[in-house]
């Protein structure tokens, strides 16, 4: 991260609802914030009366209240989302200023908590300076784990070059609009494929993450679109060329489809463009489609290699772009609502599975029916909590099971790497290494440490594995299903990356998933998500995290639970029972997925199981070690083991009525946490989508009236066929809390979520009221977030800018005064432009106070140049707090020996209007006498 100087930051702006979530009711300002904006105050009191940290403040009052963290520099743009946290109680999720420093959160009336909680995350990443804990700086582990010898060698390696020749093309269409996005969204991509290849090929579609969308001469960097002169788009699409060119040669028609037009706008969107991306898949694959009918039709960049059988595609995403093709796979089998969607055409294509890379899950609701592999990079510095373990886990139950869903974690791997775009060194734009070790060292991530992989061996094992699940899902070979179902074994075309493995689904049959109903002896049911640290799986001081323990929009969160085990002293044994017995007849093994805290060897468990008759038999031991990790890693990873049900243990049970299972520690001490336990046979299942009802929540904008309260329900929307229960968590009124309840929902029924507005005569902001839903059984989820917005429906003060001292002799301070003509809600935000004079000598940054200069700029006085040629779009910001009615602004001249004629400076205020655009006011000059 470039280091730069401190300067004016804070813009007073939040964008839509997207950008803020998830108290029950959060003040809104209505479209995009400015550029920069005022430094933030001194550390204030916070609402427990002691001083907030350094770098954050309380502006506004009552409903307007605002909390606000300035960083010292730039916070990349990235893929994880930006929360504020108080402790281990999720606040909301801000959004930053253009220039990328700072981050306002209205609170709506709620308590933040003790000040010295305060702590800004970005997927369990610590951003702020203010204080340290054991989520980012805590006691790292010991030396870092590596298995004695690496596992069998699969059969088959998918990572080998295949015979077919490949060429590669370009294409670009006109750009599509998408709901919600007010620039079109660009239609362009790179294809490789194979020339001689047989008949109809099957397709595999990339879709690059979030990232910067402009670049330009040195380290120029852009995050809007379309891109401004002077600057071009970041080539992100070009970045997937190794594994593109490596499924070409095996007979895979790739592309790979830019979408930084989504990138530069996904900030408006309320599910951080999920949806957006799915219109712009479904865009592409039904381009394909007309091109399968009528080749002719098809660029020349398509027409270069073989044609494509758009009924066996592959969708692979990389971080958004993950989330996208998860959604893009749920859309094709049950349509979004019209008004949410980009793409209104019929679906004439077939999604065989998905790849995801490093991904977010910000819904938390993945599709069940869809095969999928997700890629956890160990060393993830953007997604850094692996939150795209949900697409594992969240598929539990949901539907019939038989989709096989694959955790491939990639010990050493970042996040940026997968794409060469974003690689230093390789790509066309400035990029960087995600994973920054500051001017520390981490043992298992930082540079040059054994665990860490270098860009290109990362790269070569991300293709490998990417090969792997097209060979599985969409050609059948079930030959290299080890290699992503936790049977143990690796692909040398991988080494020397170290990838393991885990899975649901597929030949599967549930024995134990942890939750409210299961019995446990010996140990606890914890919650992954808790309302305290008692009831926790992970508490919340603990050195690292856990990819399974990844937070939503709601803390607590039921239905999320393991079995915690502790023990200090082996042959203590855990009992663990369902609710009601399970069958494992037709199991040839038990697996289990076991987490153990990482760096650690030698956990030892004996297996048990137990039928409803009382018959026992042991099954055997297993061994589970923990994954390298540090203070900064998501290394509490479940392990899947397995055991086998030997002839003796069918004998000697009703594996048909099978009541508990139990764990016997044979170390002599340690703890371990139990994720789930299934029945497992060989070979993978034909996936036959179960037809399930679907979930959307909507928002609907209302006026928030002059008084009294109204009445208001949240947009609920059911399609699709059948019934099944969904978790709908609904605000509570007059708190920033959650209620929650499981329904079973209906196409054609409704469903109430209702929510109160309260009216008012005072200048504010939007207030949103928001409504989260998940999937629980039978059922799927579009639209996890909805709600209803009160709009403002006052104006805004009339604002005046009149001279205190417009004459002065230099070493006093010009000095102007901004007034309202009434008190608003809300801090009134304004910038003086420097223009230059009509006249005479213009006042210089010589003439000014160098520390003023340096604080509000950024700037310093030499070279010496006019006021209003510091820089572009810079200004002087200045507020008008909420509640009172003026402010002043100031500028502070120096007293020097030189004798010189009068100088003056002109000025525009420019004030920021509901909609967050400078609308121009009056005109000001002042003039500074010599003092000799």
């Amino acid at each position: 991260m470039r280091r730069v100087a401190r300067v004016a930051t804070a813009a007073l702006a939040v964008l839509a609802l997207a950008a803020v979530s998830p108290g029950a009711a959060q003040a809104l300002p209505s479209a995009d914030p400015p550029a920069s904006g005022p430094p933030p105050a001194p550390a204030s009191a916070g609402d427990d009366g002691k001083g907030l940290p350094e770098g954050w403040r309380l502006a506004g009052e009552g409903a307007g209240k605002e909390l606000v963290w300035a960083s010292p520099e730039p916070v990349p743009m990235g893929d994880a989302r930006v929360e504020f946290y108080a402790g281990d109680k999720l606040l909301g999720r801000p959004v930053a200023a253009r220039d990328g420093r700072s981050f306002w959160l209205p609170l709506n009336g709620a308590r933040i908590g003790p000040a010295k909680q305060l702590k800004v995350l970005a997927a369990g990443r610590r951003l702020d300076e203010a204080g340290t804990d054991a989520e980012s700086r805590g006691p790292r582990p010991g030396p870092s784990v590596r298995p004695a010898t690496p596992p069998p060698a699969n059969a088959v390696d998918p990572g080998k070059p295949g015979r077919y020749r490949t060429a590669t093309g370009t294409y670009t269409l006109d750009s599509v609009r998408l709901p919600g996005f007010p620039a079109p969204v660009e239609m362009k991509a790179d294809v490789i494929g194979p020339t001689d290849a047989p008949g109809k090929r099957p397709l595999v579609l990339f879709l690059h993450g979030r990232h910067y969308t402009c670049y330009g001469a040195g380290d120029r960097q852009g995050m809007g679109w379309p891109c401004l002169s002077g600057t071009k788009p970041v080539p992100s699409h070009k970045g997937y060329h190794r594994a593109q060119k490596l499924l070409a040669s095996q007979g895979y028609v790739t592309v790979s489809i830019a979408a930084n037009g989504i990138n530069g706008q996904d900030d408006v969107a309320e599910d951080g463009g999920a949806q957006a991306r799915s219109s712009l898949v479904r865009q592409h694959l039904a381009r394909w489609a007309d091109w399968a009918e009528k080749r002719s039709t098809a660029p020349a960049g398509v027409r270069a290699v073989a044609p494509a059988d758009p009924s066996r595609v592959l969708l692979v995403g990389h971080s958004r772009g993950g989330e996208g093709v998860n959604r893009a796979a749920l859309d094709s089998l049950s349509p979004p609502p019209a008004d949410q969607d980009g793409y209104r055409g019929p679906v004439r294509w077939k999604i065989r599975g998905n790849v995801l890379i490093g991904p977010t899950v910000f819904g938390q609701n993945p599709v069940p029916d869809v095969p999928s592999t997700t890629i956890l990079p160990g060393c993830d510095g953007d997604v850094s909590d692996l939150q795209g373990e949900i697409y594992v886990d969240g598929t539990r139950g949901v539907s019939r099971g038989a989709a096989l869903h694959s955790a491939v974690y990639m010990v050493g791997a970042n996040h940026n790497f997968f794409n060469s775009e974003w690689t230093p060194g390789q790509a066309t734009a400035p990029a960087d290494d995600d994973f920054s070790s500051d001017d520390t060292t981490d043992p298992v991530c930082s540079k040059g440490t054994a665990t860490r992989l270098t860009a290109t061996r990362q790269q070569a094992a991300g293709a490998t594995y990417i090969a792997a699940s097209a060979r599985l899902f969409v050609a059948g070979d079930d030959r290299v299903r080890p290699l992503l179902d936790g049977s143990g074994r690796r692909a040398p075309s991988a080494d020397p990356a170290r990838v393991l493995t885990h899975a649901v689904g597929g030949h599967r049959t549930q024995a134990l998933l942890p939750g409210s109903s299961t019995k446990v002896k010996g140990g606890r049911v914890c919650a992954q998500v808790p309302a305290r640290d008692a009831d926790a799986c992970l508490p919340s001081r603990t050195a690292g995290s856990s990819p399974h323990f990844a937070h939503w929009e709601v803390a607590p969160e039921p239905g999320r639970d393991a079995v915690a085990m502790r023990w200090s002293r082996a042959g203590d044994p855990v009992r663990m029972s369902p609710a009601r017995p399970v069958s494992l007849a037709g199991a040839k093994d038990v697996a289990l997925r076991v987490i153990v805290p990482p760096n650690t060897t030698g956990t030892r468990f004996d297996v048990a199981l137990v039928d409803a008759s009382g018959h026992r038999a042991k099954l055997g031991r297993v061994g589970v070690d923990g994954l390298p990790g540090s203070g900064r890693t998501s290394s509490y990873w479940g392990r899947e083991v397995r055991v086998p049900l030997s002839a003796a243990a069918r004998d000697a049970l009703d594996l048909k009525h099978v009541k508990t299972l139990e764990l016997t520690p044979r170390s002599r001490s340690g703890k371990a946490w139990l994720m789930d336990a299934w029945g497992w046979r060989p070979g993978t299942p034909a996936v036959r989508p179960a037809e399930l009802p679907r979930v959307d929540l909507g928002r609907l904008t209302v006026k928030e009236g002059d008084s009294g309260v109204r009445t208001y329900s949240v947009p609920v929307r059911v399609s699709g066929q059948g019934s099944g229960k969904v978790r709908l968590f609904m605000p509570k009124p007059g708190t920033d809390d959650f209620t929650h309840r499981t329904l079973t929902v209906r196409p054609g029924e409704s469903v109430d979520v209702p929510v109160e507005v309260r009216g008012d005569t005072r200048y504010g902001y939007d207030v949103g009221h928001d409504a989260f839903v998940k999937a629980v059984r039978g059922a799927v989820v579009g639209s996890h977030h909805g709600g209803v917005t009160a709009r403002n429906d006052d104006p805004m003060p009339k604002i005046t800018l009149e001279p205190v001292k417009d004459r002065v002799t230099e070493g006093k301070p010009l000095k102007w005064r901004m007034t309202l003509s009434e008190p608003v809600d809300v801090d009134i935000m304004a910038e003086l432009s420097f223009l230059p004079v009509d006249s005479g000598t213009e006042l210089s940054t010589l003439d000014v106070d160098p520390a003023w200069l340096e604080a509000q700029f950024g700037a310093r006085p030499r070279p010496e140049r006019p006021l209003s040629k510091m820089a572009e779009g810079q200004g002087l910001y200045l507020s008008v707090p909420a509640g009172e009615k003026s402010a002043d602004v100031r500028v502070p001249t120096i007293k020097d020996r030189t004798g010189e004629p009068e100088e003056s400076l002109k000025a525009q205020l420019h004030v920021y209007d509901e909609n967050w655009e400078p609308q121009p006011g009056p005109v000001v000059t002042g003039t500074v006498r010599d003092a000799s």
